[in-house]
């Protein structure tokens, strides 16, 4: 289970004294209990790995501010933590699987302009959750519809 590893990971991580790794399955393991204690749930593996995705989007979102500001320290520590919490998610779509997956729902939907947006995103986020970056998907529907 997801769980026993990001404690075993923690674990190894403070050992080696990787404080990165070590901070980011820290962030990990607190946004997983803090979902169990809102909701009064014990999370699954699905439920986990939503938190990992969120955190992973929260630190992609930041590093164009590190990079205005040009702390490549900070870039740096956040692309790592980046490459190891993406470890523990399923394995990504490409872009062309992607784009035939929006293909596939915008024509099982019917849907044939912008004004089906919600439509489209909504049968198709369930297909993808937790392989492809939202922002991503959005993108492409747009493409598709646009």
């Amino acid at each position: 289970m997801l769980k026993e590893q990001l404690a075993n990971d923690l674990k190894d991580a403070m050992k080696a004294k990787d404080e990165i790794k070590k901070n980011a399955v820290q962030m990990v393991r607190a946004g997983v209990l803090q979902v169990e204690k809102d909701k009064k749930i014990t999370l699954d593996d699905e439920g986990i790995i939503e938190v990992i995705a969120k955190e992973v989007k929260k630190r992609k979102d930041v590093l164009p501010d590190f990079e205005k500001a040009g702390r490549a320290d900070l870039i740096e520590a956040t692309q790592r933590e980046i490459e190891i919490l993406t470890k523990y998610l399923p394995s990504q779509l490409t872009e062309e699987e992607l784009d035939k997956i929006v293909s596939e729902t915008v024509s099982e939907t019917g849907a044939s302009s912008m004004k089906d947006m919600g439509k489209v995103m909504s049968a198709l986020m369930p297909k993808v959750k937790g392989r492809a970056d939202g922002k991503t998907v959005n993108e492409l529907v747009k493409k598709h519809l646009g």
